[in-house]
């Protein structure tokens, strides 16, 4: 019989590290999304991590978010303006590959299971931005860790064209929150990011309810199947006790 691998964890460490470490065996790092990977800092929550514990990291905005991204606001490090039309939207230029180096380079020396790409809702579906995705996806390496990559705005209108995407990719997956939408297709690794209910994208300060936790553990059930690694990463305001307490039911129920 197959293991099943079930990781259930938080888009941040949204308490103390160390009582993070004991409570959930994966984290997705935010910090890389708003500034380029620092290195150093990687390698050293790497060594600080038990060796069993699993990172997945956000890929920094350079390569997803143009420049009058309002997330840009956040960031410490910002690209010149005048370089407006060359980073963000998966776009082939040269900005935003060599940002992408940058983000294989972090992932691998954090060991990183699964880097999500999540273009913003503003990166609609069109033939342009049809064109920048599979580009990119064709041309970046992304043998050393999975790609989530989670498509917002009206890509949703559109499974077909992300199916056409995801399906030419080994590593690249199709990332969603299972309680309101299937990926377009199912492989070795599922990743599901949970923004809370209510909302047309996302309602972060939604708290989920033991009816939202028992649906989604009757759903993920059917992923697990055959000994595939399913990731379930909460990203609302009560993350933290909506994972422990969805942990405590799958416990009971898987």
């Amino acid at each position: 019989m197959v293991d099943m691998a079930l990781y259930v964890g938080c888009c941040g460490f949204s308490i103390a590290r160390s009582k993070y470490f004991k409570l959930f065996n994966v984290v997705e790092l935010q910090e890389t999304f708003y500034n380029p990977p620092d290195i150093g800092r990687l390698r050293a929550l790497r060594s600080e991590a038990p060796q069993e514990f699993v990172f997945a990291m956000k890929c920094w905005q350079a390569v997803t978010h143009p420049l009058d991204s309002p997330t840009w606001r956040r960031a410490k490090v910002v690209p010149d303006r005048s370089l407006i039309n060359r980073y963000g939207f998966l776009r082939p230029t040269r900005e935003v590959f060599e940002a992408w180096e940058l983000v294989a380079k972090a992932a691998r020396e954090l060991n990183a299971r699964v880097v999500v790409v999540q273009t913003p809702p503003t990166f609609n579906y069109c033939e342009e931005n049809y064109r920048n995705a599979l580009e990119f996806f064709t041309t970046v390496d992304t043998s050393n860790f999975i790609v989530g990559w989670e498509p917002r705005g009206s890509w949703s209108n559109n499974p077909d064209k992300i199916l056409d995407i995801v399906m030419r990719f080994k590593n690249v997956i199709h990332v969603v929150d299972v309680l309101k939408a299937k990926p377009v297709m199912t492989k070795e690794v599922s990743y599901f990011r949970l923004h809370g209910l209510g909302g047309d994208e996302v309602n972060y300060r939604y708290k989920y309810t033991d009816e939202d936790l028992m649906k989604l553990n009757n759903i993920i059930k059917d992923y697990l199947k055959g000994g595939k690694d399913v990731y379930v990463m909460f990203n609302n305001v009560y993350m933290t006790q909506d994972a422990l307490r969805f942990k405590e039911l799958t416990v009971k129920n898987i």
